[in-house]
């Protein structure tokens, strides 16, 4: 049994009005002017599946009297297989040059599995290694040594002096000006 499935693009009717259609469609799936909006962005939306051919025909025939060509999919579509080529006969690796660089200690020696991997042989590449668990990765840093700082000019005070804030001076007295008088 066919599964269907009714999706909607955006695409009208000939001859229909986008706002008349719009609104049908509102009234049609009770859906607010943002839900109308986002059908008729363009973008493909499936509005049903899982339909069989009844349902499938009776949902197309409403949307169309609505004014919106929608498209039927038959969901159960046969998926064509691709046979893969078989992956190429192994080859026996010639082994590679010995190269100056392969000739240092410590430097990697790269034997390529391919045309690909042939392009690299004559890389020179540290040869890093896994370090085992719990191993410290982080080189060691010397201890930081203490700043020379100067410090001749300062002095203690002595025991129990007063090392609060400084007294501010009293506020000056105001003088009485209401004695005064300005005249035209």
């Amino acid at each position: 049994m066919s599964r269907y499935e009714i999706a909607f693009s955006g695409q009208l009717v000939p001859g229909a009005q986008p706002e008349l259609v719009k609104a049908n469609m509102a009234k049609l799936f009770q859906a607010d002017a943002q839900r109308i909006a986002q059908l008729f962005s363009g973008r493909r939306i499936v509005i049903k599946n899982n339909l069989d051919a009844a349902g499938a025909e009776k949902y197309r025939a409403t949307l169309e009297r609505a004014g919106a060509r929608v498209e039927v999919v038959d969901m159960d579509v046969l998926i064509e297989e691709v046979e893969l080529a078989p992956p190429p006969p192994a080859e026996p690796l010639s082994a590679p040059a010995v190269t100056p660089a392969a000739t240092k200690p410590g430097r990697l020696r790269v034997a390529p599995r391919d045309e690909y991997m042939a392009a690299f042989s004559e890389v020179d590449a540290p040869d890093f290694d896994i370090a085992p668990v719990g191993s410290d990765l982080q080189d060691a840093r010397p201890d930081a040594a203490a700043p020379q700082v100067d410090l001749s000019q300062f002095s203690l005070a002595p025991v129990g002096s007063d090392m609060g804030q400084a007294k501010s001076a009293a506020p000056a007295a105001v003088p009485d000006t209401s004695h005064l008088k300005l005249q035209d």
